[in-house]
Formats: C-alpha cells, structure tokens, sequence
C-alpha cells in the first residue's frame, strides 16, 4: 500500500484544469426562466419526470440538464421524486401499454394546477411506435398535455426554451 501511496505522490495531478463555458443564451434564458419562476412560482417549480416506454435519449437530455454546464437549479427550477411534490410532469417517450395505468396514477397524483409536457417525439406523436397492441402512442392519447417539446432528443437548451415558454403563456 505505501508502494502506491508513494506513486500516486510521484505521478501527482494528471488532469487538465476545466474551464467553464460560458454561453450568453444560456444565461440570457436562465434569467429569464428565473424572473418568470420567481413570480409565478415564489422562486422555485417542481417537476416530477416520467419515462413511459422511451429509449431513454431524452432522459439524458433532461439529466444533463443538472450537470454544472446548465445548473438548471440555480433558476429554481428542481427535480424531485413524488408526482405529489412536483408542478411539472415531464413525460418521455411513447406510452407502452404497460406504462398506461402507472401514467394516469402519476398525473391524478400531481397536485392542480399542473403542466404536462410532451419531451421528444415518440411522446409527442408515437414516433415510429404509434398505436399498436404493445403502444397507446402520443401522451396526448393518455392524459391532457399542455406543451410539446419536439426532437430525437431535444437538446438541453430546447428543454429550458421549452419550460420558458411553458410559463409565458
């Protein structure tokens, strides 16, 4: 063990130094998002993701969406666990029949007044899926949505211009 201790001491720090990105859209938007939360919402908006059959690329749009670069809470906007909690259902990919009831339980669990979003374009049309034995296709065939945001897989960046528009009207 000191055998490592002593190369590990030796090698030292082998990593480059991160710079942080700065990207004035990003910021322009987030302060936007921040004003419109901060009003509405008395500074912050839950939202509450759901994954009814999807492939899971906009699953790691969504969670990029914590990572340092975009920092999406520092807008007040959090993630959390129990559909009860949360002001937003962020709902991906085509509702497989087996989703179905678990979907419904989750959108009579969420207090009103509530968002749905559509997040890519299996949720928001079935995407190549659409209406089978196995898919109910769109979420908009499940529950009520109130805003689509469209891609394979949306971008980041799409998601909060989505989320800003979502408040705005």
């Amino acid at each position: 063990m000191l055998r490592l201790l002593k190369k590990i001491l030796q090698t030292g720090v082998v990593t480059e130094a991160c710079k942080v990105p700065k990207d004035d859209e990003l910021e322009a938007l987030g302060i936007q998002i921040k004003r419109h939360i901060d009003k509405q919402f008395s500074g912050s908006i839950a939202i509450r993701q759901v994954d009814a059959g999807s492939c899971n690329g906009c699953e790691l749009e969504i969670h990029a969406l914590n990572n340092p670069y975009y920092d999406i809470e520092r807008y007040g906007i959090h993630f959390v666990a129990s559909p009860r909690h949360a002001d937003v259902l962020l709902v991906t990919g085509p509702v497989s029949r087996h989703m179905q009831t678990a979907l419904l339980r989750t959108y009579e669990a969420t207090p009103n007044p509530k968002w749905v979003v559509a997040v890519g374009d299996c949720a928001a049309c079935g995407g190549e899926f659409g209406v089978t034995y196995a898919s109910c296709g769109a979420v908009a065939n499940v529950i009520p949505v109130d805003m689509v945001i469209s891609g394979c897989p949306p971008t980041p960046l799409a998601l909060m211009k989505g989320l800003l528009g979502l408040m705005v009207r």
